[in-house]
């Protein structure tokens, strides 16, 4: 599986270090689509925890505690 560099963005089949720089390395490719996907919410949480994605804390509390909060009138 190819590996891209995250410092000078080239491409390499190695795992552990870019051969040109000796930067680190990541896989560039997405991972498979499925309507099921069970770790979604997890990824969705990880994504807000590191700051990626902001939203209001209503949001946030909604999301993390996984039930809809509707208001009632």
């Amino acid at each position: 599986m190819l590996r891209r560099c995250k410092n000078c963005g080239r491409y390499t089949l190695r795992k552990d270090r870019c051969p040109y720089c000796g930067g680190e390395l990541e896989v560039p490719h997405p991972p498979k689509y499925s309507p099921d996907d069970k770790y979604g919410r997890y990824r969705l949480i990880m994504k807000i925890m590191s700051g990626k994605i902001r939203l209001s804390p209503e949001v946030m509390n909604m999301i993390i505690s996984g039930s809809p909060q509707t208001k009632s009138q």
